[in-house]
Order: structure tokens, then sequence, then C-alpha cells
């Protein structure tokens, strides 16, 4: 029995004794300092949101964007710019300033605030669509008829508050044909006048006329359209529109009508227009 056990292996087993915990490793600190940083910038983020204003978030969304040049000031040379830079009209960050404002300060720029010639364009605009919306309702305070409002049509454009009167088949603007304006043409031109005394704007006039058949003996669009114009603008000065204000009178005979039919009753009508005085 002795042999039989002294031919067992003999195993010794090593144990490392270690005294306290000791360190596990410092990366579990690098991510949560990430975290940390990466919620504070969050924070900030959604107090600028919260703290600034729809144009200042875009003056510094352009800011940051890396195709659009940021610097509008003259190099002062007299060259072929003349010292203007080329991107002056066309750089998309100056969308709050206006491409034609002269002396836009670089704060204002960065924050994306509009110039000041671009915020009397805007003041401009409003007070047109007041003028606009006081002719159109004019049949509720009795200065309009209703049927007077059926022959108006009125849009505010780059150019101006455009007003167009147009003829309809049973309603002229001229007296049999002729350059005499309706008598509820003269009414209406006293109202137009009355709601441009509230501005200074100067104002433009055309008239169109139908086309006339081929076989007419002579050709009298030209003269009756320049005519008609002529008979409007004495209409508005007459009600008290100072002549110093009227840009210009033009007569355009059938050219560019109003609908296909050059023929028709519809294309007879003449324009007022309120002109901008920031063009």
């Amino acid at each position: 029995m002795a042999a039989k056990n002294e031919k067992r292996p003999i195993i010794i087993k090593k144990v490392k004794k270690v005294s306290g915990e000791g360190h596990h490793g410092g990366a579990w600190k690098v991510a949560y300092a990430d975290f940390v940083t990466a919620m504070m910038a969050f924070f900030m983020l959604m107090w600028l949101l919260n703290a600034t204003t729809e144009q200042q978030r875009k003056g510094i969304a352009d800011y940051f964007s890396p195709t659009v040049p940021i610097s509008r000031i003259s190099g002062g040379g007299d060259g072929s710019f003349g010292g203007d830079s080329p991107f002056s009209e066309t750089v998309v960050a100056q969308n709050g300033t206006g491409a034609s404002d002269q002396s836009p300060t670089e704060g204002r720029q960065a924050m994306g605030m509009e110039g000041s010639n671009h915020i009397e364009e805007r003041l401009e605009t409003a007070v047109m669509g007041e003028i606009e919306d006081s002719l159109l309702d004019g049949g509720g305070d009795s200065r309009l008829t209703e049927e007077t409002l059926d022959h108006i049509q009125t849009r505010v454009t780059d150019e101006g508050l455009v007003i167009e009167i147009y003829a309809r088949p049973d309603r002229p603007l001229f007296i049999d044909g002729s350059t005499d304006l309706q008598p509820w043409m003269v009414e209406l031109s006293t109202v137009i006048t009355s709601l441009f005394e509230t501005v200074t704007n100067e104002v433009a006039l055309s008239a169109h006329v139908r086309a006339e058949p081929i076989v007419v003996a002579s050709d009298t669009r030209w003269e009756r359209s320049t005519q008609q114009a002529q008979s409007l603008r004495m209409a508005l000065e007459n009600a008290g529109l100072p002549s110093d204000r009227m840009a210009r009178v033009t007569g355009h005979a059938d050219r560019s009508p109003a609908v296909s039919d050059r023929m028709a009753v519809r294309n007879d009508r003449l324009q007022i227009i309120l002109l901008r005085d920031f063009n």
C-alpha cells in the first residue's frame, strides 16, 4: 500500500493574498466626464434657442457655415468692382440686412438683424396694405358702391401698390368711347386721392385698350390709350393730388392684354400705381 501511494503526483497550490480592494481603473471616469460635458452643452444649446430671436439664430448659423463668405467690407480699391465685394448682393448671410443697406454694422450682420432700409421697406409695404384695405372696404362706409368695387383689382408688388380699374360689358370707363371719364370714375378718383393724401409717394398712371379689328381705317389705339391716361391724371389732380407727385403717365395701346382675347372688354383698363420710395 505504501508503494502504491508513493506514485501519486504531488500538486502544489499557490494562493496570492491581496491586502485591501485596490483600484479598478479610471476608464469610467473619462466616460462620465464626457457625459457631463455633453449634457452641459445640450442645456446651453436649449438656453440659447430660448434666449435668441429667429434672426439672431440665422445669423449664428450663417456665421458657422463654411460655404458662406461672411465679410462684406469693401477693400477700398478702384478696380473692376469699384471697391465692392463681388458677393455683396448675393451673400446669403446678408439676407437679414438687405443688400441695399449702405451702412450695416458688423454686430447687426452677425446677429442677422435687419438694416434700416429693409425695415423702412417693410413699413412702406404695411402702409400700402392699409391703403389697399381701406379702398376695398369702401363699400362698407358708403364711399364706394359694390358696383364700383366690381371694377377694381389691387395687388402690392415690388413696384408698389397697383390699383387696376377695368371696364365691364355693361359699364365702360369712358363715355361713349371718348376720353371723358364716367361719373363713377370721377368719384373713384376722389376716393383714391383722399387715400393717397396719407402718404407722399409718387404715382404712375397707365391706360390699356382692347384691340381693334384689322379692317379699321386708322389705328387709334396708341392715341386713345394716351389720352385716357391723361384724363385720369386730370381727374386725380382736380381731386387734389399734387401734380409734382406724378412720376409718369403712359398709354400702352393693346399691348399686354389682361386676357387672351385681345378684343375683350376686359382689356380696357386703367392702372394707378402708388410707387415705392425704396426701389
